[in-house]
């Protein structure tokens, strides 16, 4: 087959942040694509933003990609490291000029870099401080990364937590017991609620709703006397807060920022919550569960899955999705387009701006279809039926 025209010549390819379903699958889509279509030289960057400061790479072809669709993981290895505040020696050291010299020395034409919210933050730096053209793919099962209607490694993440409640539906029902699952999602309720309608919670505790631990009570305790039933299934995830945290927290915000010094002044107050609320080590799903226990006099136990819903091989959907955005980004990155997220905005994969995504975070809209859904079918979201129809309809 004769390569077509191309103003890109060679790449380099990392993946960085936290791993996830679907890296291997995106990088081969990238690979077979590049070198089939184009004849481009593709290099792969070894763990993260780290392993472009400390210039060591591996040549990323047909063989090093072939049997990797299915893999978990990502063959290149990760790493959360920052160009500009890294671990270098001891000392934490801005290492973005090394980062762009050594990809001028691989005569890089762009840099893709594959990963959440950090990644985009970094690769934006790197263009915007260094020069460095750059192009990004959304991953994260966090499904927050701005711009782009979903990430790849969510569809899988949803699919281990809700098999993950389907079995928890059998325990809890064979106790009488109201069982906690802890999901993940940084600071968003994709996860949760995506997971949580899907395997049938009866409670969703997600960041976007505050929730309110009476109105969780009184659910179960109506859930047990009109329909009989004896257990629960209550699905929070990682960011959840209640009421009470969530006014704390908002309060914090608001002393750090009255309490910044001028621009020639001090450092800015600490980051952080509320002086205690920090040193508290119990987990935000046993805190919930003990106060469930202790109000519903039904006993209470904590499952937390943990690092499992990044493991594993990709779901179809998302091995579908990881080749539709890689084979984009090559044909993005020959017609010499640069600077960009390939997203995915109404079932089509396209390129976004990166200075429109870098440092933002996509939340649940409070009026978000699932929302809805959720409420439509009586689960419960932490609040009152008539808080949530405020909140959706203010």
């Amino acid at each position: 087959m004769t390569p077509f025209e191309s103003q890109s010549r060679c790449i380099g390819v990392l993946t960085s942040g936290g791993d996830c379903p679907g890296l291997n699958s995106a990088l081969r889509g990238i690979t077979k694509a590049a070198i089939q279509d184009y004849n481009m030289k593709v290099v792969g960057i070894l763990d993260g933003f780290r392993g472009l400061v400390e210039n060591r790479t591996v040549p990323l072809d047909f063989d090093s990609t072939s049997g990797v669709l299915t893999r978990g993981g990502t063959l290149l290895g990760t790493s959360r490291d920052k160009p500009r505040k890294m671990q270098m020696g001891g000392k934490v050291m801005d290492m973005t000029q090394a980062a762009v010299d050594n990809a001028r020395k691989h005569d890089f034409d762009c840099v893709v870099c594959l990963g959440g919210g950090g990644t985009q933050k970094n690769a934006w730096h790197l263009h915007r401080t260094g020069g460095l053209d750059v192009m990004t793919l959304p991953k994260t099962i966090d499904n927050d990364v701005a711009g782009t209607d979903v990430t790849f490694g969510f569809d899988t993440a949803v699919q281990i937590c809700t098999e993950a409640i389907d079995r928890l539906h059998t325990t809890a029902t064979s106790h009488d017991r109201i069982i906690v699952v802890e999901v993940m999602g940084h600071n968003t309720g994709w996860l949760a609620l995506a997971a949580g309608i899907a395997g049938g919670a009866d409670v969703i505790l997600i960041p976007e709703i505050p929730y309110e631990v009476e109105a969780v009570v009184d659910y179960l305790k109506e859930r047990q006397r009109r329909y009989g039933k004896r257990f629960s299934i209550v699905c929070v995830a990682e960011g959840a807060m209640s009421a009470e945290e969530a006014a704390a927290r908002a309060e914090s915000a608001a002393r750090k920022k009255a309490d910044r010094k001028d621009e020639n002044g001090a450092a800015a107050a600490p980051d952080g919550a509320p002086h205690g609320y920090r040193l508290v080590k119990e987990s935000l799903a046993s805190r919930v569960a003990r106060d469930l226990q202790q109000l519903t006099r039904t006993e209470a136990r904590v499952t937390s899955l943990g690092h499992v819903q990044r493991g594993g091989v990709p779901s179809a959907a998302d091995r579908l999705l990881t080749t539709r955005l890689g084979t984009t980004a090559v044909e993005l990155l020959a017609a010499g387009t640069y600077n960009v997220m390939v997203a995915v905005r109404d079932g089509q994969c396209v390129p976004v701006p990166l200075g429109d995504v870098a440092g933002k975070k996509k939340l649940v809209p409070i009026d978000h279809d699932w929302i809805d859904s959720a409420r439509r079918v009586g689960t419960c979201l932490g609040v009152t039926d008539d808080q949530l129809l405020e909140l959706m309809h203010p």
